[in-house]
């Protein structure tokens, strides 16, 4: 996620295609094939260059784990509040982010 100062325009006001900066936000949700290390590795790679929050949502445990720029991540679970981007006027649980995540068969 970027906001909105952060997204550069084209000359006909359109968003670039090539971003070449960190998001403000970014969220990683770790599939079965994918490697932990290498998504937490993306996850601090942009809070290395400016991200100011990310979020690692691991549906087999169903947890997040919340990273934060010159802070310990923090695991959670259920109703524990995430911490979203400031600015963002959202009160959600990790509880809340699985049961949108919610595979229904048709």
């Amino acid at each position: 996620m970027f906001r909105w100062q952060h997204i550069k325009l084209d000359e006909n006001e359109e968003p670039l295609d090539d971003v070449l900066v960190a998001p403000n936000w970014t969220i990683e949700i770790l599939s079965p094939d994918q490697s932990s290390n290498r998504v937490t590795g993306n996850i601090l790679h942009c809070l290395k260059h400016g991200c100011q929050l990310g979020w690692l949502v691991d549906p087999d445990d169903r947890s997040v784990i919340v990273f934060q720029p010159q802070q310990q991540p923090e695991l959670l679970h259920q109703e524990d509040k995430l911490v979203v981007l400031e600015g963002v006027e959202a009160d959600l649980t990790a509880k809340q982010i699985f049961s949108w995540l919610k595979m229904k068969a048709e």
